[in-house]
C-alpha cells in the first residue's frame, strides 16, 4: 500500500498535475491527462512510456 505521504508528494511526470489512488489501490491516476500508473511491489511506475491510458466509465 502506498503511503499517503508518498502520494502527496508525487506528480503526474506528463502534466505536472495532481494524482490520486485508485479504489482499489492498485494504480495511482490522472485524471488530467487520463492515464493510468501501475503500482508494482508497493512501487509507483511513474514512467510516462509505462501509463495506459484511462478506461472511461462514464457515458
Amino acid at each position: 500500500m502506498i503511503k499517503k505521504e508518498l502520494l502527496d508528494i508525487l506528480a503526474c511526470p506528463q502534466c505536472k498535475g495532481p494524482v490520486e489512488l485508485t479504489a482499489d489501490e492498485n494504480g495511482i491516476v490522472c485524471r488530467a491527462c487520463k492515464l493510468l500508473y501501475a503500482i508494482r511491489d508497493n512501487i509507483p511506475i511513474m514512467l510516462i512510456d509505462e501509463a495506459k491510458p484511462l478506461a472511461e466509465t462514464k457515458p
